[in-house]
């Protein structure tokens, strides 16, 4: 009984493993596939080598987050789950947002389903969604909730709310680093200073919160103190070496087009007043 047990659990271990890899594969997949369609589609304009790049990249980064070894000692130490959490929460969403799947989805389908996507992007739920102050609330806020009430050791205990936990991190990441810099069309984008502002926010956020896990002021994290100063200090570092990457990548993405723009329009009337 007891080794018809143990291989049960290794059945069960396996399939769990092989799931997230056969999902990552088929997203990468799915990519590879759009991204040759576009440049099939359009030659000349094609689609940049650096962007499959990133999204393979953001792929790996999550299959390192879900497999092991970080995968099985997520569930044994909060520094894995730390580790776990600055994977799928911060870098792999910055990689997959610069891959702009959005855009190569645009740029893929057909007219009718594009126009369809069109207006589910610039519908007022979605503009809510992509909102800054929305997206620091779901990505920054939502880590005071999970670490200063019993909802992690709520989350510890149930395979279920364990994966719902990665994807709120996955998505709620891919939001806010949408949001900041990210290069898909986005109608509801603030400018370059109030993201910034948002951005600055977060940092200060992440480190209020890790400090205070460090001192263990107010944290409700069932796990000895030496695994939540270790986890503090990956969230701490880690956060901001994450944050540095997403404030490079905004001042990469910004385009002032609509400065320029305005700029010719204005010098355009006095070069004609100038030259009748």
């Amino acid at each position: 009984m007891a080794a018809h047990g143990h291989t049960a659990g290794s059945s069960s271990s396996l399939l769990g493993w092989l799931l997230p890899v056969l999902v990552l594969l088929a997203a990468a997949g799915t990519y590879l596939l759009l991204a040759r369609r576009a440049r099939r589609r359009n030659p000349v304009q094609g689609w940049g080598r650096w962007r499959t790049t990133g999204f393979l990249t953001g792929t790996a980064l999550l299959g390192v987050a879900l497999l092991p070894p970080v995968g099985p000692f997520a569930h044994e130490d909060f520094r894995g789950h730390m580790t776990q959490h600055m994977l799928i929460g911060m870098y792999a969403p910055l990689t997959l947002v610069l891959a702009a799947p959005v855009t190569l989805l645009l740029r893929t389908l057909p007219p009718a389903r594009g126009r369809q996507l069109t207006a589910v992007l610039h519908s007022p739920p979605a503009r809510v969604i992509a909102h800054p102050v929305v997206a620091l609330a779901l990505s920054t806020g939502s880590l005071a909730v999970l670490y200063f009430t019993p909802l992690y050791n709520a989350t510890a205990g149930s395979p279920a709310a364990h994966w719902m936990l990665h994807a709120h991190f996955l998505l709620s990441g891919c939001l806010f680093a949408h949001v900041i810099a990210g290069p898909d069309p986005s109608p509801a984008r603030p400018g370059v200073r109030a993201r910034l502002l948002c951005l600055g926010i977060a940092i200060a956020a992440h480190a209020v919160i890790s400090q205070l896990m460090y001192g263990g002021f107010w944290v409700d994290i069932h796990a000895p103190v030496h695994q939540v100063q270790g986890g503090a200090e990956i969230m701490y570092y880690g956060g901001d070496i994450a944050e540095l990457l997403l404030a490079a990548a905004l001042v990469a993405t910004w385009r002032p087009e609509r400065r320029r723009a305005t700029h010719r329009e204005a010098v355009a009337p006095r070069e004609a007043t100038a030259h009748p």
